[in-house]
């Protein structure tokens, strides 16, 4: 949309280098390594304020856990969180293995914590928040975005705009059909669990994808599905309601349920296109920068903000060339990312034609069992 007059009695109007939509891992990682790198006339905006709660499994991986290391938010986020140091996994035919190890890899850390504690470091290195800042448009200076505007009037004008809200964006540079996984998920407490592992069934009823329980706190879960429904003809409610009864009834008999389930899309594509245009670099989900095939979008979100900070620090500072050091966030990206997603296209093969079933077969050896957690860890 074309820059437009301001209405009257619209109110601020905030200059800055860098404008970031959307306060989640992805903008908010962005905003923190800007701040690590010395660029710190940043604003972020976003449509709600903190703290506040985001419907996520909550699961950081072993590669999530690496870039908050980066961020140098390791312990903070740590001391917030529950440390993971195995899985239990549940095959499509019904094989149970358990996988452990002697020390953490991961942390379940809920995002109203996790997003706030992120928002507290960029504030901390000089990024100012706005919230209940609603985007209606971008500004523009003829092909190029300078910026954005709320829809109480409010307008933010930048250098350089940062696209990362989400799956539901419209304003990423790749417009055309998504892909999308579905979840649904609850929260309960007091269900019994093996302390300091997750658990990711791979139901037939799902299958690629998997249900999941994810511990957030000694007493309190998440538990969860996500699947692929193209055209939107099954009943999110009935397929989580069977699920739960056919692997969680006699442990959720006794627990108490905490609010309500929710549901929401997880945007994804198998490769990476474009995430940039003269003034504009998308982020994380809004450039459906997630997992293909575990639906993790916490970790790719953290990754490519910091590597469109890397970018923005090179142009806005190194008086780098901006066309050129755009195309270069996207190659990082690809780089950064192929692998793991064409492996995703591999592993949904390997569930859906059996072979996850076949390799339990073999998990009674340790080295088997070790051969599964780093294929996992490292998608």
């Amino acid at each position: 949309m074309r820059e437009q007059p301001r209405p009257a009695g619209s109110s601020t109007v905030v200059h800055a280098e860098v404008g970031i939509i959307g306060a989640g891992p992805a903008g908010l990682a962005t905003a923190v390594r800007l701040g690590q790198l010395g660029v710190d006339r940043v604003v972020l905006v976003d449509r709600l304020d903190f703290p506040r709660d985001k419907t996520c499994g909550s699961a950081i991986s072993p590669k999530g856990c690496a870039a908050l290391a980066e961020l140098g938010l390791s312990e903070v986020v740590a001391r917030e969180s529950y440390a993971i140091s195995g899985l239990r996994l549940v095959t499509p035919l019904g094989h149970d293995v358990l996988v452990s190890s002697p020390q953490d890899v991961a942390l379940i850390c809920s995002r109203r914590t996790l997003d706030h504690l992120l928002l507290q470091r960029a504030q901390a290195m000089g990024t100012v928040f706005l919230g209940n800042f609603e985007v209606s448009f971008l500004l523009q200076r003829g092909d190029r975005v300078v910026g954005c505007r709320s829809s109480d009037g409010r307008e933010v004008r930048v250098d350089y705009t940062v696209v990362a809200n989400g799956a539901h964006t419209r304003f990423a540079c790749e417009r055309g059909p998504r892909r999308l996984i579905q979840a649904i998920m609850g929260w309960w407490e007091d269900v019994p669990f093996r302390s300091h592992h997750v658990e990711m069934i791979f139901d037939e009823s799902v299958a690629p994808y998997y249900g999941w329980l994810f511990p957030e706190t000694p007493g309190r879960v998440n538990i969860g599905i996500c699947y692929e429904d193209p055209g939107l003809a099954r009943n999110a409610r009935q397929l989580f309601e069977d699920f739960l009864t056919k692997h969680y009834r006699e442990r959720l008999a006794a627990a108490h349920q905490v609010g309500t389930w929710k549901g929401h899309p997880i945007s994804y594509a198998p490769t990476i296109t474009r995430l940039t245009s003269p003034g504009r670099i998308v982020v994380g989900e809004a450039g459906r920068i997630t997992h293909p095939a575990t639906a993790e979008g916490i970790y790719q979100g953290m990754r490519s903000g910091m590597l469109a900070a890397q970018a923005l620090h090179s142009i806005l500072k190194q008086r780098a060339d901006p066309t050129r050091t755009l195309l270069e966030y996207e190659r990082a990206c690809r780089k950064a990312f192929a692998a793991s997603f064409r492996g995703a296209s591999l592993w949904r093969r390997f569930v859906s034609s059996g072979g996850l079933d076949a390799l339990v077969g073999m998990l009674n050896r340790p080295m088997s069992r070790r051969l599964l957690a780093r294929c996992m860890a490292q998608m």
